[in-house]
């Protein structure tokens, strides 16, 4: 078989063929901002101090910066998807920014040029989601998308980063494929091996973009061939939705933002809370919470009783309890005190899957919350679409504000000017100084 006539070889050339124009790097821009400000607030946590120790004990110098650039790609990816801010597309269930801006940082340098890494950026999305959405709903029970489908994305981005040519891009993808993995077992016990897929897949797209540049070859039919990854992996691949079409806007337009710092299915039951709570008084008034949601939420966030900041994230109970009583959602939603404090509330929610918004799932992600009140009273609202989604877009001066807020988070003292850079498409921001920008907040 020709290997231009593969799935790796069709996505290829859709890609390398696809137009490109200021608005699409500017759609870019944004999402590098948020993956950096994700980066240098993951260094501002106890998975973050683990990860950064470990990683200059690889060094005799004990800096980031004397990292190679797949272990630098590692590092970044790892720290930005921490705090559970980062960006996320719907229809893939992926978390691209903490996978693919992390590559194209690590290859990086002063001579880079913005625009080719705005380029890169669009096609690492582009490549990662296409792979998301193609392997079926199955494959998300057992595996992390954002880790099997990752390595995808950053090897496309390195393919552009090296100026690969599409037969190179094509072996590239081929090794990024047969190194896929990301179980999600860790949630079971609150591990934090999530953190670590992001940084793997990070790593190992860099990895097969880099031995394709120097003739490497990799399997070009790596997605479906008999004992490939979507054998392998997938129950039910959706090969089709690998094809781009001319027409069709590239996927970093359809990426959702975060704004609340828990896992993204989550989010419509929050906004559901914070429009309830300015219709409720006092909190005692509460007799019962039902939240009806889809079976992906349910299977992942269904947790009556989190036992750590972690597995708060990921408990739909304890973020619509949150919600509910204070009004807000930020990091100290989640800590200790308040999910001691909000046990009470929390035991009060009930969970159950609601057939249209199955339905729905997973191009639109929706929640519909109902109060019953002491009285017999009854308070509903419904969201298809969260906060952040393109539907419900963060606009560029709620996302600059996100991004310095998590800057500072982390500690660096100079998130106006990096905001500005980035926001700069025309310009040239430093970002292959941002290893060193986290050598400085965590010195």
């Amino acid at each position: 078989m020709n290997q231009k006539n593969t799935l790796t070889g069709q996505l290829t050339a859709d890609i390398y063929n696809k137009a490109i124009n200021g608005t699409d790097r500017t759609a870019a821009a944004i999402l590098t901002l948020d993956a950096i400000a994700n980066m240098i607030a993951g260094t501002n946590s106890v998975a973050g101090r683990k990860i950064i120790g470990w990683a200059r004990g690889l060094v005799s110098s004990g800096r980031l910066t004397e990292l190679d650039r797949p272990r630098k790609a590692f590092v970044l990816g790892a720290l930005s998807h921490i705090l559970e801010v980062d960006d996320l597309h719907r229809a893939s269930v992926v978390h691209p920014g903490c996978v693919v801006v992390p590559a194209i940082l690590a290859l990086s340098d002063k001579d880079s040029n913005y625009q080719k890494m705005l380029d890169a950026v669009i096609a690492g999305y582009e490549a990662m989601i296409r792979v998301g959405m193609a392997v079926g709903s199955e494959h998300y029970k057992i595996w992390q998308n954002t880790a099997t489908c990752g390595g995808f994305g950053s090897a496309m981005a390195g393919a552009f980063m090296q100026g690969l040519d599409q037969d190179q891009c094509i072996n590239a993808l081929g090794n990024a494929g047969t190194q896929a993995a990301g179980l999600w077992e860790f949630l079971a016990s609150g591990a934090e091996s999530k953190h670590m897929h992001a940084g793997r897949a990070a790593e190992a797209g860099l990895v097969a973009s880099g031995l394709a540049s120097n003739g490497f070859t990799g399997p070009d039919t790596i997605l479906e061939g008999d004992r490939g990854f979507f054998a392998a992996t997938c129950g039910n691949s959706e090969p089709g939705q690998l094809a781009i079409k001319t027409h069709e806007p590239w996927q970093v337009h359809l990426t959702s933002i975060k704004p609340w710092p828990s896992c993204r299915h989550t989010h419509p039951a929050i906004e559901c809370g914070l429009k309830l709570n300015s219709k409720i008084k006092d909190t005692r008034e509460i007799r019962d919470i039902e939240l009806s949601a889809y079976e992906a939420a349910i299977a992942l966030c269904d947790n009556q009783h989190p036992e750590s900041q972690f597995k708060a994230k990921f408990s739909l109970q304890h973020c619509v309890a949150a919600a509910l009583s204070e009004g807000v959602v930020d990091f100290a939603s989640f800590e200790d005190g308040k999910r001691e404090n909000l046990s009470k509330l929390r035991n009060l929610v009930s969970v159950v899957t609601d057939r249209q918004l199955e339905l729905d799932y997973p191009v639109n992600w929706g929640a519909r919350l109902k109060v019953t009140l002491q009285d017999g009273s009854v308070i509903t609202h419904q969201v298809d679409n969260a906060k952040g989604d393109p539907e419900s877009a963060m606009s560029q001066d709620e996302m600059i504000t996100k991004a310095k807020m998590l800057m500072q988070y982390g500690g660096y003292e100079h998130a106006d000017r990096m905001t500005d850079q980035i926001i700069d498409t025309q310009g040239k921001p430093v970002l292959h100084k941002v290893i060193s920008i986290i050598d400085e907040v965590r010195h």
